[in-house]
């Protein structure tokens, strides 16, 4: 039988085999997805489901299109994967015309394009390289980037394609998603079609003023290092215009203060026409601009300002079919849905985003201000505001006509259920009810060796979200030592009611640990105040959360032995990893830091400038969220883990400390993975890697209870 290392690298996290990327067709009447062939697949298909009594149908099998080369992926195609933190192979992405009667994807930077009715696919002859391709609204045409151009082609004859849009420079790119928008925007995407497919909105990414770093594997001395366009704190970042591109050829720009406004965070284009979201360089504001397509002129259609930063909801800005903008707030201290000029959700509720926008009705997904661990699916029509799905886990759903398809985890679920529901039409019932469930997707995903048993608590004055788990087979009374296990971060939260969430922490608690997991401030889902706790300081509100929710459970848990701690993190949680060793070692008495940020001013601008604001302006609060001048400080053992090949949060970040800590005379280890990415998802490396912090685990912290259980079992 399989270990849980073992099972866990060559399931990706027991995602292998699971529907995932589900979309519906407008009328309902079709749902598609993909999936892999089984739990330990990487080659993912599409799939169809026709409703009402339709089978599941492949539509795109990549094994019969290429016979090979499924992995021999295109730089751009390698980047792109990596910003997304895709990790699968196969048609890992597609797009659909507006009918969803066509599909189009990208196979090994070949073009894929599928007739769903028909259920049949083919490549589809292009010159170059393929990458983000998306059939024109109205099915009659296909787009694609190459990573440097725009091109178009009529579906029904391949030799028409045509490059609408590219320079010879090699720092401008046209219809791609720059660094700063795919890592840190949620923006994939560089290009949108028009609704009658005779023009695009598509971004130019200039990178000539973007610092260049270079990336390279020294394992392979004889490969020249990869060049990248980074961004860092404080430095200049990519010049982003956007542009109507017709497809007759002529184009003009989309006129806004870009001097002042420098972010395009989102961008679209439906039946009332194209607009952008733009924002400022220190993100305080945020305004919604409709663009006139005949002149290229915005107007603004919404404004948004806040003293930290504005918060964007996903999902938005959308339209309604009568044209009220939809959009997410947090003036009232909570993130609120709008409705045009109308607040439509209550203060108690926190909106984590939008999920869909019809005619008449928004669906979106939130949570009780006070309790971020479940979220449920609402809706909103004429009739009110009322939660579609019930119960306990964390729940989302996308729709089309009066078909409903809802993900959820939970406590009780080893995986997601990914259900087919139908539901009232606008105006026919606004009590917000769905009947009984339809359809289940099928999963294939593989089932965990480990079980786990997780205790969610919200403990002390701010009531932190606190998860514990115990080994399987503890007695009472036996002291244990303590693994924190967070991420800590903006963005991120690990404490959610969903069973798949705690698989790992479970497999070290059956090590012989009591793990600890709990979202502090700045994690999301608990208010505007609460997120902008980390405002020009990274490191100490989070780290005093971790104490204070360490020091309840051990209220709640008596049997954790506070005389021995470790905590381990992966990038935002590495960070605070290395932090808690050096800042508080009469707390926490080892680490594990994977890719962990050690210096804030290596970080990009995004991201970095909107928690700490420019270093130019703010360099305490950079002084104060740095590892670097803690080095001298280190007392406890600290095992520091990166992968050379990382362009997010590059390996300099723990050379760095590696070598303020070996100046100062401080023991310290560093484990060095070669070829290895910020996902660190290589099988080899995502097995060893769990084998070897336990290890380290029961080295600094002299644990001998469970010390066979390593390799004997799950």
């Amino acid at each position: 039988m399989d270990t849980f290392p073992r099972q866990n690298a060559r399931t990706q996290g027991f995602t292998l085999g699971a529907p995932r990327d589900v979309t519906v067709a407008p009328d309902g009447a079709r749902v598609e997805f993909l999936r892999s062939a089984g739990p330990e697949d990487r080659v993912t298909s599409l799939w169809v489901l026709d409703l009402p009594d339709g089978d599941e149908r492949c539509v795109v099998d990549p094994r019969a299109l290429l016979a090979s080369g499924l992995d021999e992926l295109p730089a751009e195609e390698r980047a792109r994967r990596e910003r997304a933190r895709e990790a699968a192979a196969g048609l890992t992405s597609y797009a659909t015309d507006a009918a969803h009667g066509v599909a189009a994807g990208a196979l090994a930077g070949q073009l894929v394009v599928a007739d769903l009715a028909a259920g049949t696919a083919r490549l589809f002859p292009v010159p170059g390289l393929v990458i983000d391709p998306r059939p024109d609204p109205t099915g009659r045409r296909v787009a694609w980037v190459d990573g440097r151009g725009l091109w178009v082609a009529e579906i029904d004859d391949p030799s028409s394609a045509t490059q609408l849009a590219g320079e010879a420079d090699p720092a401008v790119r046209w219809g791609v998603a720059e660094f700063l928008a795919a890592e840190e925007m949620d923006r994939h995407r560089g290009y949108w079609w028009a609704p009658d497919g005779e023009a695009l909105l598509v971004a130019r990414v200039d990178d000539t003023a973007v610092p260049r770093w270079w990336i390279s594997d020294p394992a392979r001395p004889d490969e020249a290092p990869t060049q990248v366009a980074y961004p860092a704190a404080g430095t200049a970042n990519a010049d982003v215009s956007a542009w109507i591109v017709e497809v007759s050829g002529s184009r003009r720009e989309v006129a806004w203060d870009r001097a002042g406004w420098p972010y395009l965070a989102a961008a679209g284009w439906d039946e009332h026409g194209p607009m952008v979201t733009v924002l400022p360089r220190d993100q305080r504001a945020l305004e919604v601009r409709a663009v006139d397509v005949t002149t290229g002129r915005t107007s603004v259609l919404f404004a948004d300002e806040d003293d930290a930063w504005v918060e964007r909801m996903p999902g938005t800005p959308a339209r309604l079919g009568d044209g009220r903008l939809v959009i997410g707030t947090d003036r009232n201290g909570t993130r609120q849905l709008l409705v045009g000029d109308v607040v439509v959700t209550a203060a108690d509720v926190y909106v984590r985003a939008v999920v869909y926008v019809g005619a008449g009705e928004v669906l979106f997904t939130a949570n009780p201000v006070d309790d971020a661990t479940s979220t449920l699916v609402w809706r909103w029509s004429a009739g009110g505001v009322h939660p579609i799905t019930v119960g306990e886990g964390v729940h989302t759903a996308v729709a089309g006509g009066t078909t409903l398809v809802v993900r959820s985890v939970s406590l009780d679920a080893d995986g997601p259920r990914v259900s087919v529901l139908t539901r009232p039409a606008v105006g026919l019932s606004d009590e917000g009810s769905t009947s009984p469930v339809v359809r289940r997707l099928e999963s294939l995903a593989d089932t965990p060796v480990v079980h786990p048993v997780v205790a969610i608590h919200h403990v002390g004055p701010r009531r932190l979200a606190t998860a514990i788990l115990l080994p399987t087979d503890h007695q009472p009374g036996t002291k244990l030592p303590v693994l924190l296990d967070p991420y800590g971060g903006p963005h991120a939260q690990r404490v959610v009611r969903a069973r798949g969430a705690f698989t790992s922490s479970q497999w070290f608690a059956d090590q012989g640990f009591a793990v600890v997991v709990a979202d502090g401030r700045g994690t999301p889902g608990r208010g505007a105040a609460w997120e902008r706790g980390v405002h020009l300081d990274l490191a100490t509100p989070v780290l005093e959360d971790q104490i204070e929710a360490l020091a309840a459970a051990a209220e709640l848990e008596p049997d954790l032995d506070l005389d021995r701690v470790a905590m381990r993190g992966w990038s935002f949680g590495g960070y605070l990893a290395a932090l808690a060793v050096l800042r508080r070692p009469d707390a926490v008495h080892a680490a594990i830091a994977g890719a962990p940020v050690t210096d804030w001013a290596l970080y990009d601008t995004f991201y970095t400038e909107r928690y700490l604001g420019h270093p130019d302006g703010e360099p305490e609060a950079y002084a104060r969220s740095s590892l670097l001048a803690d080095a001298p400080g280190l007392s406890r053992p600290l095992l520091l883990v990166h992968g050379l090949a990382d362009d997010n949060v590059v390996s300099a970040h723990t050379l760095r400390l590696s070598a303020a800590l070996l100046s100062a005379g401080r023991a310290h280890q560093v484990l060095p993975l070669t070829g290895v990415t910020h996902m660190a998802s290589q099988e080899d490396v995502a097995e060893n890697l769990l084998l070897l912090q336990v290890d380290f685990l029961r080295d600094a912290l002299a644990v001998t209870v469970g010390a066979t259980r390593r390799r004997s079992s799950g």
